[in-house]
């Protein structure tokens, strides 16, 4: 042999072994992995709220769960790219925000690891899930968004501002079934006798640009689609909103916060503690197909005063008393 048995041991176990030791308890800790379309600061409220619905199923980053990031900072074009890198680091779940482009791009990344989302569309719609009730397949989620939101916030408009005439729609074109969450405020706007002026703007340059269009269109007010590239860029936009004078309505209370002027939706961090708490027990064994996609139950009507204020208009008494949230 030429080696001697007392230095063979010495071998195995010195060095050798420690990291094997360390490398098995850290394979033995689930990894999730995480994509966003966004970017990290924008989205921390959402991030601590599926935390806390992790915690909720019994699991604590870094104690007995790994999470692994991958940040597409609004360049949706990467999120492919970095679904592939999660697949290929062969994590537990997948849990996806910031999006149904997001969400999409995982389930094209992977037919078998579990997915669990949090997003604003009808993931029936965009094919990501056979039916909410029995999604079907390798994901789940939460959704934030109900389609009964979008005429609603056409009649808030009006009632904020009787006399409204013209009002423009700000959507981000790059979104699946675009063209669909367009028509849901269209129609009713039209119906309601407005006279519509819509706007498409998927990044910070075509945000600036549709402004300062709406400037040149002399509108009364603005409905802005709810989306993660507007989200992640609330201050812009609120700053915007205000330096034109455009009353607006949001679909997240986020943009109101930053001081947007009103906003009615879902909220946005109830669907990431969802998401958080569904992860958790697809860690202990539930498989996504046996867990419904969650539906908003309540939705808020929040209000900036202040910004109400600057812009010069009179919010009627019976929308404030009707609001869940004020922001003075």
């Amino acid at each position: 042999m030429g080696m001697k048995r007392r230095e063979f041991l010495g071998i195995v176990g010195g060095a050798g072994a420690w990291p094997l030791a360390a490398r098995a308890q850290q394979s033995a800790m689930p990894v999730i992995g995480f994509l966003h379309s966004g970017s990290p600061g924008p989205t921390s409220d959402a991030l601590t709220a599926f935390r806390r619905g992790l915690g909720e199923a019994g699991f604590v980053e870094s104690g007995n769960v790994a999470i692994e990031y991958r940040w597409a900072e609004d360049q949706f074009d990467r999120l492919a790219a970095l679904a592939g890198e999660l697949v290929r680091r062969n994590v537990s779940v997948i849990a996806v925000g910031g999006g149904d482009v997001a969400a999409a791009a995982a389930k094209s990344a992977s037919a078998t690891i579990p997915i669990v989302f949090a997003i604003g569309a009808d993931p029936v719609q965009i094919g990501i899930v056979a039916s909410l009730n029995r999604p079907g397949g390798n994901a789940t989620g939460a959704t934030f968004l109900a389609v009964e939101i979008r005429p609603k916030m056409v009649e808030l408009i009006r009632e904020l501002m009787p006399q409204t005439k013209k009002i423009a729609v700000l959507g981000n074109p790059n979104r699946l079934g675009f063209e669909q969450l367009l028509n849901d405020v269209v129609k009713p706007a039209e119906a309601a006798g407005l006279d519509v002026h819509v706007l498409r703007a998927g990044s910070q340059r075509e945000i600036e640009a549709a402004f300062s269009t709406l400037n040149q269109a002399r509108v009364d007010a603005l409905l802005v689609l709810s989306d993660p590239v507007y989200t992640n860029r609330r201050e812009e936009v609120a700053r915007l909103q205000n330096s034109y004078k455009i009353p607006a309505i949001y679909g997240s209370r986020e943009i109101v916060v930053a001081g947007g002027l009103m906003s009615y939706g879902a909220s946005i961090e109830e669907a990431y503690r969802q998401a958080g708490a569904y992860a958790g027990r697809i860690l202990k064994g539930e498989k996504p197909t046996d867990l419904p996609v969650l539906q908003p139950t309540r939705f808020e009507l929040v209000i900036n005063l202040k910004t109400a204020k600057a812009l010069g208009i009179e919010v009627p008494p019976q929308l404030l008393a009707r609001a869940d949230e004020v922001i003075e």
